[in-house]
C-alpha cells in the first residue's frame, strides 16, 4: 500500500548537502529520505536547504508586539530627527504618543520639563534604548496619577516626579491601562524569518502575562518569569528570571533564597548578567544556594572575562547570548570601551571551545528580532559599519545554527522546519521559502 502524506517535501538538501525529501502526517515527520514515495500535497523545494526551525532563546514578545505600533527612534541620531518623529506622529490617533529605541547620545536622558519642550500637547513616553528607562513629559506624569509613587520613579529636588521611571514596566501599564499590543503581526513576522519557537524572557511574568501570551501566536512558547507563574496549557514552563542590575543589586542572600525556591518548584534560574559585576554576583549566589544545575543560564553575557569562562564551564551554566548587538550597537562599543576589554563582548567561540553550552536569543525590542542579523554577526563579528569586534570569536555557519537550531530532522518528531537558502556572500542574510509549525504551514514565500 502506497503511504499517504498530508504534505510531502520534495528535491530539499539536507545541512550535509545531500538530497532530501519529507513526508509529514499528523504534524509529525513521517518519512525522510532522498528517494521517498508516497502520495500528498507537494512542495518543490528546488534544491533549497530543509532544517529545523530556529528558536529565539530570548527576547520580550510584547514589547516587541508593541514596538511595531511605536515611534522607532533607533535610527534618529540627533535632536531635530527625534522631535520630527514624534510631533508626526502625534497627528496620529490614540491617546498616548509612545516612542522606543532612544539613544542617549542624542540628548541625554531628557527630564519632562525638556519634553514638554519636544511635544507638548500630548502625553509622551518614550523608552530608551537599553529598555531600562520610560522618560515621560508632564501630559504623561499627569497620567500617573497622585501619589504615592513607587522608588521606579524618580524625583527632583523638589520632591516632583521627573518624568524618569527605572524598571517600571510593570507598574507603567498597571497604572496608565490601555489594551496589550497584538501579537498576530509579530508571530507572522517570526514566521517569515524562520522562528518556529520563542522563550520569552521577562523577568516579571506572573499568571496574567501568561494569559495574554499563551496561544497568542504560531510558534511554539516557553514563559520565563517569577517564582508565581504557573503551568498552563499553550505554553512550557521556563526558569525563574532573575532581573540583575549591578547599580542595585539584592542582598545576596535574597537573591540565594530565590534560587533555592526555584529548587522546590523543579524550576531552573536564569539571571540577567550583562556586565561582570552582575555574573561575579550570579556565581556566588548559586554557590550560596548549593550550586549550579544543568539548565541554569546566564541571560546575555554581555562581559566575560578569560579568566571567567572555567568558572562559567565548571559550572555547567548554559550561556544565552546576543550576537546581534555585536552589529546593531558594535559601533557604539568600539567608541566607549576599552580596547583590552572589547573581546570579552558577547563570547561565543571561546565558550563553545571550553565546553559551555551556548544559545542565541535577540533580545528583541532591545535588538534585531531576525535571527539571521545574529547568525551572520556570529559568523564575522561585524558592526554594522564594518567593524571588527572581537574575532576570534567567530564561529562557522554550520555552529551558528546549532545556536538557535534544535535537534536534527529526524522520524516521529513534530514537523516544525524551515526551507532556507543561506547564500554563500558573507555580507548576505538567509532568506526563508517555507515555515512549518506542527507541519502546518505558517509561511509560504
Amino acid at each position: 500500500m502506497t503511504d499517504r502524506f498530508d504534505l510531502v517535501i520534495r528535491n530539499a538538501r539536507g545541512a550535509d548537502g545531500r538530497s532530501l525529501s519529507i513526508g509529514i502526517r499528523d504534524g509529525i515527520i513521517a518519512a525522510l529520505g532522498a528517494g521517498l514515495g508516497g502520495t500528498g500535497p507537494e512542495i518543490d523545494a528546488r534544491g533549497k536547504t530543509a532544517g529545523p526551525g530556529l528558536h529565539d532563546h530570548h527576547l520580550h514578545l510584547l514589547a516587541t508586539a508593541a514596538r511595531m505600533e511605536s515611534v522607532d527612534l533607533s535610527d534618529a541620531h540627533d535632536r531635530d530627527s527625534v522631535i520630527a518623529r514624534l510631533r508626526a506622529r502625534s497627528n496620529a490617533g490614540g491617546e498616548w504618543v509612545r516612542a522606543i529605541g532612544y539613544d542617549e547620545r542624542v540628548a541625554g536622558l531628557p527630564d519632562r520639563d525638556i519634553l514638554d519642550q519636544w511635544l507638548p500637547e500630548r502625553p509622551l513616553r518614550i523608552q530608551d534604548r537599553t529598555g531600562g528607562y520610560w522618560l515621560l513629559n508632564s501630559a504623561g506624569v499627569a497620567k500617573l496619577g497622585e501619589a504615592p509613587l513607587p522608588a521606579c520613579v524618580e524625583r527632583d529636588n523638589d520632591g516632583r516626579a521627573n518624568g524618569r521611571i527605572w524598571r517600571g514596566d510593570a507598574w507603567l501599564r498597571e497604572r496608565i491601562g490601555g489594551s496589550p499590543p497584538s501579537l498576530t503581526a509579530l508571530g507572522k513576522r517570526l514566521a517569515q524569518w524562520g522562528v518556529t519557537g520563542v522563550t520569552d524572557a521577562g523577568a516579571t511574568n506572573g499568571a496574567e502575562e501568561a494569559a495574554l501570551l499563551a496561544g497568542a501566536m504560531l510558534q511554539r512558547l516557553v514563559i520565563m518569569g517569577t517564582e508565581a507563574l504557573p503551568s498552563g496549557a499553550g505554553y512550557t514552563l521556563g526558569p525563574v528570571k532573575l532581573l540583575l542590575d549591578e547599580n542595585d543589586l539584592p542582598p545576596i542572600e535574597h537573591a540565594a533564597s530565590r534560587i533555592a525556591v526555584a529548587r522546590g518548584l523543579r524550576r531552573h534560574v536564569a539571571a540577567h548578567c550583562v556586565t561582570m559585576g552582575e555574573l561575579v554576583f550570579f556565581l556566588q549566589a548559586l554557590d550560596l544556594a548549593g550550586g549550579s544545575q544543568p539548565g541554569d543560564r546566564i541571560e546575555h553575557g554581555g562581559m566575560i572575562a578569560e579568566s571567567m569562562i572555567g568558572d562559567v564551564a565548571a559550572a555547567g551554566l548554559t550561556v544565552v547570548t546576543q550576537p546581534n548587538f555585536i552589529h546593531d550597537r558594535g559601533d557604539r562599543y568600539l567608541e566607549q570601551i576599552d580596547s583590552h576589554e572589547l573581546g570579552d563582548l558577547y563570547r561565543l567561540g571561546s565558550l563553545l571551545r571550553s565546553g559551555v553550552r551556548v544559545l542565541g536569543g535577540s533580545d528583541a525590542p532591545y535588538g534585531d528580532a531576525n535571527p539571521w542579523t545574529a547568525l551572520r554577526a556570529a559568523t564575522d563579528r561585524r558592526t554594522r559599519d564594518g567593524g571588527v569586534i572581537g574575532a576570534r570569536e567567530a564561529i562557522d555557519r554550520r555552529t551558528a545554527l546549532l545556536l538557535y537550531q534544535g535537534a536534527p530532522l529526524a522520524l516521529d518528531t513534530p514537523a516544525d522546519l524551515i526551507l532556507y537558502d543561506w547564500p554563500d556572500d558573507p555580507q548576505a542574510l538567509a532568506s526563508v521559502e517555507l515555515t512549518l509549525i506542527g507541519g502546518d504551514i505558517a509561511w509560504k514565500a
